[in-house]
């Protein structure tokens, strides 16, 4: 069986809701975040000290958006992947690692320098700055989904778990607010999936049970 280990809302958060959409068996092991500073025995499964990390037999995944190709590919087939020989192949491949190079990182910046950081080491311009890049980088999803239901292919897939948790970040992070029409309620069909919720109960349940606390709706990585 597989092994995920999570931190609640984290980038994690695109495997686990993978591993629900595909209704795959795995064990769900909860950390506190940043797990680095308060898991430290972590450190000796993953040195890096970092989420998500799947372990799949003698695979092992630190990568939240290659986990998610990884798992549609190998335990497919599955309407979230697209196949090399359909025309959205590409199209698939590029929402999929946009929604992580470019639209997670600079609301990485925003967390850290609004809420991680020491009070003395915040810088409110840093977190305009990036909150503005992060936005200005949305416009490309508020395109896309003027038209389509999803980001790719006619249907949902990967890409959209992808992109999707860009938007719980946002919206953890306060951004939402400043969402357009078109990914707004994008995003509320995606929180309307069945997967999504499941992925949500999952990480609530296994948080209750390991002891680890649940993180509020500010705090999130």
């Amino acid at each position: 069986m597989m092994t995920l280990y999570h931190c609640a809302a984290a980038r994690s958060f695109r495997p686990l809701w993978t591993l629900e959409e595909l209704g795959l068996p795995y064990e769900l092991k909860m950390l506190p975040f940043p797990p680095r500073v308060h898991a430290k025995h972590y450190l000796g499964i993953n040195p890096l000290g970092t989420i998500p990390l799947l372990l799949d037999g003698d695979t092992r995944m630190t990568e939240s958006a290659a986990i998610a190709q990884y798992l549609v590919t190998k335990y497919g087939p599955t309407p979230l992947a697209v196949g090399i020989d359909e025309a959205a192949y590409g199209a698939f491949l590029n929402w999929l690692h946009f929604g992580e190079a470019t639209l997670t990182f600079p609301q990485t910046l925003v967390l850290r320098y609004s809420q991680l950081e020491p009070e003395e080491r915040r810088h409110p311009q840093v977190v305009e700055d990036y909150s503005k890049w992060f936005l200005g980088r949305l416009r490309a999803i508020e395109a896309v989904t003027a038209t389509s239901e999803f980001m790719c292919a006619g249907r949902f897939t990967a890409a959209d778990i992808s992109v999707g948790y860009a938007l719980l970040l946002a919206q953890r992070l306060g951004l939402s607010a400043q969402f357009g029409p078109s990914v707004a309620a994008y995003w509320q069909r995606l929180q309307a999936r069945d997967g999504y919720r499941s992925a949500v109960e999952a990480e609530n349940v296994a948080s209750d049970a390991q002891g680890v606390p649940r993180r509020s709706q500010g705090s999130s990585f």
